[in-house]
């Protein structure tokens, strides 16, 4: 949370008579992502958006890309060419932030990567899971970017690190069993993520299109998927982790199978994720009550920055199934990245992010 010199400091910024007291760019904003944070940003109280960048799409509209932007008034520019902001969300592949971040701290005040770039604490982790990192001294100053786990260390951060969206949607699920001790070291965590299309961006490839993805239930990454370091990072806490990629275009549920060494009963779940998760302001607890919609699912928060999670014990076989579910693009991305920033800067939390989503929905 912001302390009084944070909040001052940003009333003295609104005292200019515009609305919106800073100035945002998005470095790839021609990317589902990209658009995602164009599109909370353009809505946001405190941000005016200045420049959005793409190399495919210089000089075209906003709208070109994203056909519900059109009523922006903004043209992609080059990614070479940055304008001076207050803060710069770099909505890039792996690799090109770690290469730019340089030009990316000279163009702004608060820089936050969507991308892999900064999510994990050593170089040793980068040499494991991914290709290395070219500046491997950089990532002690950055912060990871989910206020759930990371709230006080994010305020006044400079370099921040938005969370991997299947990692979010697992963190999210065990962290009041973590927190608990119902799960430890020593516990059996098995974890089966479900997710959307545009999980691979706006050019997935050949997995991503319409005719090979439509109607499936396909394992991509059955073991060793990358964002397993930041769960275990996060959580202090290895697990067995797959992926599936399913017949939906956004949304992340994770099924979470916990073996617990000893007893557990409902009150003691109940008290964990209530302890948790009770004022946090995007996390809603849906854990088998009446209606359809009884367990978390993804198209229950398509389009917004809430995170739905829950659970179910098994007596019989001594497991607790937990589980989660987010949409993608936002908690697991955009969303995540502007609540990231709104508390890095003393904003309230929730400004810009207030969308309750839609019912009925088609398919998210």
């Amino acid at each position: 949370m912001s302390d009084g010199t944070d909040a001052a400091d940003t009333a003295a910024r609104t005292d200019g008579g515009s609305d919106a007291s800073l100035t945002a760019s998005v470095v790839g904003g021609s990317g589902f992502t990209g658009g995602e944070l164009l599109r909370l940003l353009d809505g946001h109280p405190e941000f005016e958006v200045v420049q959005a960048t793409s190399r495919s799409y210089t000089n075209k509209t906003v709208g070109h890309s994203h056909p519900n932007l059109r009523g922006m008034d903004l043209r992609f520019s080059e990614p070479t060419d940055l304008e001076s902001v207050d803060v710069l969300f770099a909505a890039t592949p792996h690799g090109v932030s770690m290469d730019r971040i340089d030009d990316f701290r000279d163009a702004a005040d608060t820089v936050v990567d969507l991308s892999a770039d900064f999510r994990l604490s050593t170089e040793e982790q980068y040499e494991e899971w991914y290709d290395g990192h070219g500046r491997p001294e950089l990532l002690a100053d950055a912060e990871y970017a989910l206020p759930e786990i990371n709230r006080e260390n994010l305020a006044g951060a400079s370099l921040i690190a938005s969370g991997g969206c299947n990692a979010t949607a697992t963190i999210l699920g065990l962290k009041p069993l973590v927190e608990t001790g119902v799960v430890d070291d020593d516990t059996q965590v098995v974890v089966d993520v479900k997710v959307g299309s545009s999980e691979g961006g706006a050019g997935g490839g050949q997995a991503s299109n319409h005719a090979e993805r439509s109607g499936i239930v396909r394992p991509y990454a059955p073991t060793s998927h990358r964002h397993e370091a930041e769960i275990e990072e996060y959580l202090g806490l290895d697990v067995s982790f797959t992926v599936h990629a399913v017949d939906m275009i956004r949304g992340a549920s994770a099924t979470c199978h916990v073996f617990p060494n000893d007893p557990v009963s409902k009150g003691d779940l109940w008290g964990a994720y209530r302890g948790d998760y009770e004022d946090e302001p995007f996390v809603r607890l849906v854990a088998g009550g009446g209606g359809v919609y009884r367990y978390p699912e993804p198209k229950a928060v398509a389009g917004t920055n809430h995170a739905e999670v829950g659970f179910e014990l098994d007596p019989g076989n001594k497991r607790v199934v937990a589980f989660s579910a987010i949409d993608n693009m936002m908690k697991g991305s955009a969303g995540q990245a502007v609540h990231a920033a709104n508390v890095a800067l003393g904003l309230e939390e929730t400004a810009g992010l207030e969308f309750q989503g839609l019912h009925p929905v088609g398919a998210p």
